[in-house]
């Protein structure tokens, strides 16, 4: 059974010791539910941290916010795959819109990424989405599938292996969300990509990001089309965040 992701991104928050502070407090309300994974993606620093915690939960896993696609050398400030698995990383983010449009990463790039991170046994999540100006111009789905075509050369096996967050630029941290049809749109979108290629658009977990709070966690993910969200400020309020990773528990 496909499972919910709940994936939190940290982003340049939470050193170890405020990390390990974040978990104890998160774990007290924290439910479990067999029907969806929680996933954190803290610092570099933190990752180990994290990963030495939450691997006492079958249901959480540990990822890297950014990884590059050379095995070694010499390359300052990077952090290798397998420097990232070895600190307890078994996902990682690829392609978020704060690298391509903060740090310039391009198309080309991601998919590089994301060969390294499947040929080093690291499930990619590969972020898309336009800015307001692409929305505006009616060129949302043209430009998520040309990010997409970073990875369209992989085979049918390794896109299996992918994750995918549509996370609208125009919607991050600006406290504006897509609403759930908009994403849902989109969403189906992803997933005829998935199946131009031979794949069951059914089995490709598509996690919306964007202003998620606990306010609109639930109906987002009430939306069919949505596996999961991708959450930035409110993952970094462990009552928000336990809120959010509960959304539709009865």
């Amino acid at each position: 059974m496909k499972k919910m992701i709940m994936a939190a991104n940290w982003k340049m928050h939470l050193g170890p010791a405020g990390a390990r502070e974040f978990l104890v407090a998160f774990l007290n309300g924290y439910r479990s539910s067999p029907d969806r994974d929680v996933w954190f993606f803290p610092a570099g620093v933190s990752l180990a941290t994290v990963a030495g915690i939450t691997r006492e939960h079958a249901e959480m896993r540990t990822g890297a916010q950014n990884v590059y696609w050379e095995p070694k050398g010499a390359f300052t400030g990077e952090m290798s795959v397998s420097m990232a698995r070895e600190a307890g990383a078994t996902v990682a983010l690829v392609g978020h819109s704060e690298r391509r449009h903060v740090f310039g990463e391009t198309d080309e790039e991601t998919g590089k990424k994301v060969r390294a991170l499947l040929q080093g046994g690291v499930t990619p999540l590969l972020c898309v989405g336009e800015k307001i100006d692409q929305r505006e111009a009616g060129r949302t789905i043209e430009v998520v599938e040309q990010q997409l075509a970073a990875v369209a050369g992989l085979d049918r096996a390794a896109l299996e292996q992918l994750v995918i967050a549509y996370e609208p630029v125009w919607a991050i941290g600006t406290g504006k969300t897509a609403t759930p049809a908009d994403a849902a749109e989109v969403h189906g979108a992803i997933r005829r990509w998935f199946v131009d290629r031979g794949l069951d658009g059914r089995n490709v977990s598509v996690l919306y990001g964007g202003s998620v709070k606990p306010e609109n966690a639930g109906s987002l993910i009430s939306e069919p089309e949505i596996d999961g969200v991708l959450v930035g400020g409110a993952s970094l309020d462990p009552a928000a965040w336990a809120d959010i990773v509960s959304a539709g528990i009865d």
